[in-house]
């Protein structure tokens, strides 16, 4: 009985810590927040939890659960968000930020300005954490090292620096010492010959890749279609696998060598969609979700007669298409064999619209044959621990940033709802509408 009480008194002890000042400092009821009466949907694929609080203190969750047991501390501000539902902050696990403005892309686009500005798009649609897989530069990088700033209110970026591009083992060890220089969160390499059009990486350079970006205590993600291809790179010792297996079914090989490592996919569904999706005008731009958001001139430029027949006259889109439902029964058997799904969407290159696309990508997973509950876990919970990010972002619990989107409605009954963004938060800061 006095280990029960002695226990007891511990946790009470505890938890009044989070929010008792450090020692010598006033105490910052200010910087609390409080999150009423929502219902929580905490992104580890656990149970909603009805009327729930959120207290938030510098940045970080320090206190969440049910009302009738979760204290909101005195002073706090208290946000009523009775009705509503809260989701974590989305993560896109594939992305890339910077090297697109309107539908021009290159070096002349990726400019401080520019990333800043995706990164508060992405944040206004809900998507508070993008890892970018490559063509990141010094801008991208600057944005990273501001990602734990107290006054942040745009989305937190993660790079990995140059694609390695290297044809021989000295050159791709070369290259990953060069690019580890840059201090990257990821390598990236490209293992595709674009449906036969161009060379691929051989097996020889992407296993100097993987093993000198393990030397520098970095991982590596690999942009792939085919099978065979995504056995080989996992014998190497790959760490993501970026986009969905599109040749092929996958078997239980593969499965063995991805649960061997831990290794996640990143399906990036909708990358396929956007090869072929402009042959006609998009459901999608009828959306006022998208429309809020999307230029006019892109939107007009895309529906044009002239680009619309050219890509419905692409050998490669319509390639493309017919690949988007192999990935699709991939994406399921991968899930169903128990490998973690990281949602990503290959959004930044243009016409892959930044922020809209990870909603979309929900979608696709859904028509994959997840459930909502899951989709959302890959876009969540499993996107962060998948991309190295579980103990600071992608869930609603004690310690992480308070990354959180305010829903009117519940994308547990109907995945769709996770456009009915009210607010967002990114470490507590709720995000400002469209300058």
């Amino acid at each position: 009985m006095a280990t029960q009480v002695r226990s007891a008194l511990a946790a009470f002890t505890a938890s009044l810590a989070l929010f008792l000042p450090v020692a010598g400092q006033t105490p910052a009821t200010g910087n609390v927040k409080a999150f009423v009466g929502a219902t929580l949907v905490d992104g580890t694929g656990g149970p909603p939890l009805p009327d729930a609080v959120i207290v938030v203190r510098d940045q970080r969750i320090v206190a969440v659960g049910p009302a009738k047991t979760t204290p909101v501390p005195a002073g706090a501000t208290r946000i009523d968000v009775a009705g509503r539902t809260i989701v974590p902050g989305m993560i896109n696990s594939h992305g890339h930020i910077g090297s697109t403005f309107g539908l021009e892309s290159g070096a002349a686009q990726n400019t401080a300005e520019n990333v800043q500005r995706q990164l508060a798009l992405n944040a206004r649609y809900g998507i508070t954490t993008v890892v970018s897989l490559g063509d990141d530069r010094e801008p991208g990088f600057a944005a990273r090292d501001g990602n734990e700033k107290p006054d942040i209110d745009r989305a937190r970026l993660h790079v990995a620096g140059p694609v390695i591009t290297a044809k021989t083992p000295d050159e791709a060890r070369a290259a990953v010492d060069a690019a580890a220089k840059l201090n990257p969160d990821w390598i990236k390499i490209r293992v595709d010959d674009n449906l036969g059009s161009t060379a691929k990486m051989t097996p020889e350079v992407y296993t100097a890749v993987i093993e000198q970006a393990h030397k520098h205590k970095l991982r590596v993600a690999a942009h792939l279609y085919y099978l065979d291809d995504a056995k080989g790179l996992l014998r190497a010792g790959v760490d993501l696998i970026a986009h969905s297996i599109r040749d092929a079914p996958v078997d239980t090989e593969l499965t063995a060598l991805m649960k061997a490592r831990n290794v996640c996919l990143s399906p990036t569904l909708m990358r396929e969609v956007s090869t072929f999706v402009y042959e006609t005008r998009p459901a999608f731009f009828d959306d006022p979700f998208f429309r809020k958001e999307a230029d006019p001139k892109i939107v007009a430029t895309l529906e044009e007669p002239a680009r619309q027949a050219s890509m419905a006259s692409s050998k490669s889109a319509q390639t493309y298409k017919t690949s988007l439902e192999v990935a699709r029964r991939n994406v399921k058997a991968l899930y169903d064999a128990g490998i973690r799904l990281a949602s990503g969407t290959d959004s930044g290159p243009p016409a892959r619209f930044q922020g809209y696309f990870e909603h979309l990508e929900l979608e696709e997973l859904v028509k994959s044959g997840l459930t909502p509950s899951a989709a959302l876990v890959a876009a969540t919970g499993n996107a962060a621990s998948c991309m190295g990010l579980a103990d600071r972002v992608g869930t609603i619990q004690q310690g992480r940033f308070a990354d959180l989107i305010v829903l009117s409605k519940s994308p547990l009954e109907d995945v769709k709802n996770s456009r009915t963004i009210e607010s967002v938060w990114i470490s507590g800061n709720r995000v400002p509408a469209a300058r």
